[in-house]
This record gives structure tokens, C-alpha cells and sequence, in this order.
């Protein structure tokens, strides 16, 4: 006998799609690459979400494919997690301070179909494209007016510009909460790196104790800025727990550092 109540998978979709209904209003705050403070709503994360959705649908991503990331903590970041796996395909964070070879050697091993890069990682991908065989689609984080030219990648597109055409109607799919949500890759381990692949249900349970009292003790009532790289262990998971209770967001970009008072 199967007990039914809240009969349902976990899935990584339902955590935007909560914050978005019961925390529209909730506010993501970003130091964007490009100086500025970028400020905006949990309601319009998840709209935009579901452009990213859309986008990779138009780009023929299929389910279960990588999406890789060389990005800092800030709102596309943010979008990405939730598009990407949201709409069942996989979300792939690249630590960037690895070397250009050893990045080159993870986007081929994972075999990343598209790589979203903030701009102050150009040098990077100008230094790795031609060794990344499977990358179909390089998409820069940024604004259309400053997607940079003369790059020599072929066919490098702006997020905006690429986001900016899709609808923000999407309905998430529904599927096994044990599907593959996220991966990394280790540092500082012997030979290659190794890859960790995380699930929908292992996100939104790790989600859960992280907003506990004994742990973050997080709650709508609340401000958080993830330290932790969103390209290192998905930034301990903040970004889903700060969903999941509707808190406040707030993303330093690369200005991670505290600034110690001599007072």
C-alpha cells in the first residue's frame, strides 16, 4: 500500500515556481561585471527562467544535455540554474580559476553543448575554444550593446539577445526526481578532475536542511549573500534555499571578499 499524499517528485522547478507565487515581491540584488546594481523580483527570476527554458529548446538541446558555466554570483547565474535544470537538461558549473587546459579537458569530458560565460572570462574561452569539440554554442553574459567584438569565437551570442526572443510562457516538464539536475568537477585532486552529478532530489532535500535552524536558519525574513561561488558546489546551495523561503538575494558578482574595517 502506497501512502499518495503530495504524490509529486522534487524537482528543482518547484522551488522557483513557490518563490515566484508566494514571494513575487522578494528581491534579487546584483553587483553586475559591468559596475552597475542590477535589482529585480523572485517573480521576474522565474520568468526569465523560462526564457532560458525556451532558448535551449530553440537551440535543439536535448534532455539530459549540459549546459556549461564560467560565471560569477549574480542574477543570469541564478536564471541559469533554474532554466537549465528546470527543463530537465543539466546545469555544469566550471570552476574558471582551474587552468585554461584543465577547463578545456572538462567541457570535452563533460561534453558541454553550450558554454554561458561573464565577459571578464573572455580571455579564458578566446584561450580554449578551439579545443572545446563539443560546445556547439557560446553565449556571453551580457547586454547585446556589450557583447565584445573581434573575439574569433564563431557565432558568439549575447544573453540577452538570445533570451530576449523567447516567450516567458513555459511549462516545466515532470519527470524522475532522481534525473540529473547539476555536475562539477573537483580541484586540487590528483590526475584529472572528477565529476560530482547532483539530482532534482537531492538539490531540493539538501534545499530543506539548509534553510534549517541548526544550519543557515533561513527564512522570507531574511538577506542572504552566497560567498561561496556558485561554481563551487552550486554555492553550498543557497541559491535553491534562498527560493525555497523566499529571502532576500543579494550577489556580489567577483566582489567576494570582505572588506575588513580598520575601526
Amino acid at each position: 500500500m502506497l501512502g499518495l499524499m503530495q504524490n509529486h517528485p522534487l524537482l528543482i522547478s518547484s522551488l522557483i515556481d513557490f518563490a515566484a507565487r508566494h514571494h513575487q515581491d522578494g528581491q534579487v540584488v546584483s553587483r553586475r561585471v559591468e559596475g552597475d546594481i542590477h535589482r529585480y523580483t523572485w517573480a521576474d527570476v522565474q520568468k526569465r527562467a523560462k526564457q532560458v527554458a525556451n532558448g535551449l529548446d530553440a537551440l535543439g538541446l536535448k534532455a539530459g544535455e549540459r549546459v556549461g558555466t564560467l560565471a560569477w554570483n549574480g542574477y543570469r547565474h541564478l536564471e541559469l540554474y533554474f532554466g537549465v535544470s528546470g527543463s530537465q537538461r543539466v546545469l555544469h558549473t566550471i570552476n574558471p580559476r582551474l587552468l585554461p587546459e584543465q577547463i578545456a579537458w572538462i567541457v570535452n569530458h563533460a561534453e558541454d553543448q553550450i558554454l554561458c560565460f561573464e565577459t571578464s572570462f573572455l580571455p579564458i574561452v578566446q584561450g580554449i575554444h578551439a579545443h572545446c569539440k563539443t560546445v556547439k554554442h557560446w553565449i556571453a553574459l551580457c547586454d547585446e550593446d556589450k557583447l565584445p567584438k573581434d573575439t574569433g569565437i564563431p557565432n558568439l551570442m549575447s544573453y540577452e539577445a538570445w533570451i530576449g526572443k523567447q516567450s516567458t510562457d513555459y511549462t516545466w516538464p515532470v519527470f524522475d526526481e532522481n534525473t540529473a539536475s547539476s555536475m562539477c568537477y573537483t580541484s586540487g585532486t590528483t590526475g584529472h578532475p572528477k565529476a560530482a552529478l547532483y539530482s532534482h532530489r537531492s538539490t531540493v532535500l539538501h534545499a530543506y536542511a539548509a534553510a534549517l535552524p541548526d544550519v543557515m536558519g533561513l527564512s522570507a525574513r531574511d538577506s542572504a549573500l552566497p560567498v561561496v561561488p556558485m561554481f563551487h558546489v552550486n554555492a553550498w546551495g543557497l541559491p535553491y534555499s534562498a527560493a525555497m523561503v523566499g529571502c532576500k538575494l543579494v550577489f556580489p558578482a567577483r566582489r567576494s571578499t570582505a572588506n575588513r574595517s580598520t575601526n
